[in-house]
């Protein structure tokens, strides 16, 4: 795979790049870069995280890349994540580890990063401080919509530290390209402002775009505006509005039927979200939609973009496209879903983390 090839793979889900000049360089630079995906481990994973972002992860694996996956268990903890208990909180990450592998993530190809263990060196504090100087404190306030939460609310002391701590993991393990969701770009960008100013490897931000919830979102909403986006994305917290990588194919019926999806409007329709950026791939070929023959029988797409002006003309009804994108999640979900079911060491984390309090 040539550079453009592989600055191309990203541009495929990326949301924004920053910037893909600096992208192209980096490959052009570096036959293994390093990148990373963070997460706060808490709770049980829905679909954005086990179908969404491994699929994500598989592709950038195909370009070199030394792909670092980052557990980041004392920002759950400082965000009250499963009540901030350090011990609950350890335990969802190793069953995240569980997902990654039914996912089909070859583990034995990425790094796994605890922040428990990056932080031992002092090392990491002493660029945190160094962050922290040059970094004003309205600017920590309005960054920290990266944790969930949104600018204004009532903080800990704590909580103040957040974003420079993600600032300073991006250092600590010598990221070239943060490769994040765009809910994460105001710490990705504080990172790159430090960099610049200090004089340190200045990384580039792949930011990918979010997940919607199955409520749907208003059909103008822009995918850069990320504070906007947190009302709209896939999430835990909201059962009725999320997918999760163990429901049962009763379960993603359900679910997926009564989700938004209005008549020849896909802007903000989660059925087509979920299409776009979990379901269609290269390796896909024509997309087929079974319907009872009174309503045409069998319809036959080339590729997305074909699908959509399809619907938007009306000729795909709401049912026909939900009880398809219900096939082809049931599809991606099952071997998740059996992977906990027949592996006793999977099963008994799942079982575990299932039992646990979600807080916020």
């Amino acid at each position: 795979m040539d550079v453009e090839e592989k600055v191309s793979l990203f541009k495929s889900f990326a949301a924004e790049i920053v910037t893909e000049e600096e992208l192209r360089h980096v490959f052009e630079s570096k036959e293994h870069p390093n990148a990373y995906d963070g997460f706060e481990p808490s709770g049980i994973a829905g679909i954005h995280f086990g179908l969404m972002r491994s699929k994500n992860i598989k592709k950038i694996l195909s370009t070199g890349v030394h792909f670092k996956l980052y557990l980041a268990d004392y920002f759950a903890y400082i965000n009250n994540k499963l009540g901030g208990d350090i011990d609950h909180i350890r335990t969802a990450g190793k069953y995240f580890v569980e997902v990654w592998k039914a996912a089909g993530v070859d583990t034995d190809k990425v790094e796994i990063i605890w922040n428990k263990d990056l932080m031992q060196d002092f090392s990491y504090w002493e660029r945190f401080l160094r962050i922290g100087k040059i970094t004003s404190l309205d600017r920590v306030k309005r960054a920290i919509t990266i944790m969930g939460r949104r600018e204004g609310e009532a903080l800990s002391s704590a909580q103040i530290f957040y974003p420079i701590m993600q600032a300073t993991d991006i250092f600590q393990m010598d990221i070239d390209i943060c490769q994040l969701g765009i809910d994460q770009r105001k710490a990705n960008i504080l990172a790159r402002e430090a960099a610049q100013r200090y004089g340190w490897k200045v990384p580039v931000v792949v930011s990918h775009p979010l997940l919607l919830g199955l409520k749907g979102a208003p059909a103008d909403l822009k995918s850069s505006d990320e504070d906007t986006l947190m009302s709209y994305k896939m999430s835990k917290s909201d059962p009725s509005s999320s997918i999760t990588v163990h429901d049962t194919f009763e379960q993603i019926k359900k679910k997926v039927n009564g989700a938004y999806c209005p008549e020849k409007v896909t802007d903000g329709n989660p059925i087509f979200d979920y299409l776009e950026k979990i379901i269609i791939d290269d390796k896909m070929g024509p997309i087929a939609i079974e319907r009872p023959e009174k309503f045409g029988g069998l319809f036959e797409a080339d590729n997305f973009n074909e699908l959509v002006k399809s619907y938007k003309a009306g000729k795909i009804h709401p049912a026909d496209m939900k009880s398809f994108v219900s096939g082809e999640l049931e599809k991606r979900v099952k071997p998740i879903r059996e992977h906990f079911e027949n592996n006793n060491t999977a099963r008994a984390l799942y079982e575990e983390v299932r039992g646990y309090t979600i807080t916020r």
